[in-house]
């Protein structure tokens, strides 16, 4: 098992080692989203089938997942550094596995809700990326969440197609039996394939939330700018998919069978257009420009849906738009909470981020089947509208992010202080933490500027 944190910074795992953990995790993670994701442009086309249904009840349904999910999330990662990483997924899997097969069963909206919720209950989101935090090495761990991220990118286009497809099938019950049976692999896939972890490691502020720095880091200027950002990036997709799919069937006649034959393409286009604006982005270090104009496509897509009748063209053109904003903002905006992060805080700042964008899942399916209920399509896509417009102000005024990333360095009994200035005046170092308790010193540098070698000599030294 490789350690977390090696003697010598510039030393990382083996590559077929981290190959392992990082295709194992994604596809655990992958499974697990996949069988999430086909139910978003079903469930207000078929949710009809439930007794006691109304759109109120079926985006609730819809975004249940979200309520429990925000609820257990950050203290599923704290638990998982006393009892272990593995048994918190496990039991998080056995639970969305159980959710499942509820929803399944289900005949009334009230059962469906009643899985989703507890579909949500297997928070295991924070405890799967800490455990890729504990098996990765420092230098490779950007790329194993941007591994992870892609995987998760191309299942929410694949199961955009295939959930219609299967729903068209068998009814939405098909799709929660088949989302049981990929938690079941996810469960092989964790027992036989994950490497095992032990319980307590050094990096543990870079995986998961610290309850000590929960104020803190919820006060952070920057990163409360994005913690809006997500709550309303996934506020709004919910709620445009409470009516979405409806809109595709009555005002475009387009048959709800083929409707993941018209999202695969846009998507997978999309996701095409996307790549070049995440490029810019993060090799250009012009993040909060494409940012910005990523969240005013947003806008420009919410308020042109109000606008779309029977013109099958312009539809599809404002929903090409949407998911370009879409995919943009969902790449960009976690890269942005790893940069602003404060040192030894990172687990943190994302706990607070992930719990932020599930209450935005929860909040837009209820609230969007609410107003699609009592005052109709249009007055959705005018709440989402506004939530983009006060989005935009707020990330207007957000200073750009530095392109800092954390750096994990043993310590070995140094004297602090010392140590602390040794590294404070190494040429690309921004911040450095000592946790004595952790024995880990936290840094945020620049990767560009910074000499590894010189930190590695300093610890050594000292």
């Amino acid at each position: 098992m490789q350690e977390p944190v090696s003697t010598s910074i510039t030393i990382s795992a083996p590559a077929p080692f981290e190959r392992k953990v990082v295709l194992s995790l994604a596809a655990l993670y992958t499974f697990r989203m996949f069988g999430l994701f086909m139910l978003l442009p079903v469930l207000a086309l078929y949710g009809t089938e439930y007794a006691h249904h109304s759109p109120f009840l079926l985006g609730l349904a819809l975004g249940a997942y979200g309520f429990s999910q925000a609820l257990l999330q950050i203290p599923f990662g704290v638990l998982s550094d006393r009892i272990g990483r593995k048994p918190l997924i496990l039991a998080g899997l056995v639970i969305f596995v159980l959710g499942s097969v509820v929803a399944a069963l289900a005949e009334s909206v009230y059962g469906l809700i009643l899985g989703r919720f507890l579909q949500g209950g297997g928070a295991i989101s924070a405890v799967v990326m800490a455990l890729l935090t504990d098996l990765t090495s420092d230098e490779n761990r950007t790329k194993a969440m941007a591994t992870i991220g892609a995987s998760i990118g191309v299942s929410f286009s694949v199961a955009m197609t295939v959930g219609p497809l299967l729903a068209a099938w068998g009814g939405v019950g098909t799709i929660f039996w088949l989302t049981a049976i990929l938690g079941v692999i996810g469960i092989y896939i964790l027992l036989k394939l994950v490497p095992d972890v032990a319980k307590t490691t050094t990096s543990k502020r870079e995986a998961v939330a610290v309850p000590s720095l929960l104020a803190d880091t919820l006060k952070h200027p920057q990163l409360a700018r994005l913690n809006v950002g997500i709550f309303v990036l996934h506020f709004v997709l919910m709620s445009s998919f409470v009516v979405l799919p409806l809109m595709l069937q009555d005002q475009l006649q387009i048959a709800r069978e083929y409707h993941g034959l018209i999202y695969f393409p846009l998507l997978a286009f999309a996701f095409v257009l996307m790549l070049p604006f995440v490029i810019i982005a993060e090799k250009r270090r012009k993040i909060k420009g494409v940012f910005l104009i990523a969240v005013a496509l947003l806008l420009v897509a919410e308020l042109a849906l109000m606008l779309v009748s029977s013109n099958r063209i312009f539809a599809l053109l404002v929903l090409f738009v949407f998911f370009i904003a879409f995919n943009v903002l969902e790449a960009t905006q976690p890269s942005m909470v790893s940069k602003i992060a404060p040192a030894g805080a990172k687990g943190t700042a994302t706990g607070i981020y992930s719990t932020c964008q599930v209450l935005g899942v929860f909040g837009g399916g209820a609230l969007g089947g609410w107003l699609l209920q009592h005052q109709g399509a249009n007055a959705v896509f005018l709440l989402n509208a506004v939530l983009v417009l006060i989005w935009l102000v707020v990330a207007w005024s957000m200073k750009p992010p530095h392109f800092l990333a954390s750096v994990l360095i043993p310590l070995r009994g140094q004297d602090h202080q010392r140590i602390t200035d040794r590294l404070r005046a190494v040429d690309g170092v921004a911040e450095v933490v000592i946790v004595a308790s952790e024995n880990t010193i936290y840094l945020k540098v620049d990767q560009k500027r910074v000499d590894r070698k010189q930190l590695a000599a300093i610890v050594d030294e000292v």
